[in-house]
């Protein structure tokens, strides 16, 4: 579990691919300082497990169902990652809630003077997206300051722009795009009782042991 609050930003040092995968290697001398063989890291809001450390670097497994999800994708050596270690029990949930699975990738589209970004998102993504909800985007938790259609903006402080990758995007790059997991799970739990609702309503019965 992680809370979207960026501890480090990293750096690719090596991509190799595999069948259906790719193995990376990756720059981060804070989050390598007391990781091991098996713990997690979220690389850009997705949740990866180390394979071996040494150096001040770690290395991950990326499968293909990861790689069709999400930017990683399309990393490549020099390229710079928002870094989180997964969140310890007792630990200050400082952002919200991230399994550090992503649900797919956005477009960044522009900011302007005043902060505000504003981004392009799938649109089987855009119902769980509300004013002022949570979402997760390169692994950094933000605000929905607004959404229009297949589009939404967050207002992004100085400091974010600094710690993360966010401020070096430019317009047309992939983003990682975790949406709040709540949203998920009501929209599942309410399936069946909305199904129930319409299947009594056109008349039919329903049958109880």
């Amino acid at each position: 579990m992680f809370t979207g609050i960026v501890e480090e930003i990293g750096e690719v040092t090596a991509v190799e691919q595999l069948t259906n995968a790719a193995r990376l290697r990756v720059r981060g001398p804070l989050v390598t300082g007391d990781a091991g063989h098996g713990d997690s890291i979220a690389v850009s809001g997705v949740c990866l497990t180390v394979v071996e450390v040494a150096g001040g670097e770690f290395t991950v497994d990326v499968v293909n169902e990861t790689l069709q999800r999400s930017s990683l994708a399309k990393v490549a050596v020099g390229d710079r990652v928002n870094l989180e270690r997964a969140t310890p029990a007792g630990g200050r949930l400082g952002g919200h809630i991230m399994q550090g699975h992503v649900d797919g990738t956005g477009v960044f589209l522009g900011r302007d003077e005043n902060g505000v970004t504003t981004f392009a998102l799938p649109s089987h993504l855009s119902r769980y997206v509300v004013e002022k909800g949570s979402i997760a985007v390169d692994g950094v938790s933000l605000t929905v300051a607004a959404i229009t259609g297949e589009q939404f903006a967050v207002a992004l402080i100085p400091t974010t722009l600094e710690v993360t990758t966010l401020g070096r995007r430019e317009p047309g790059d992939l983003v990682n795009l975790e949406v709040d997991v709540v949203a998920k799970y009501v929209e599942k739990l309410a399936e069946a009782h909305i199904r129930d609702q319409v299947h009594n309503r056109d008349g039919g019965t329903e049958e109880r042991s």
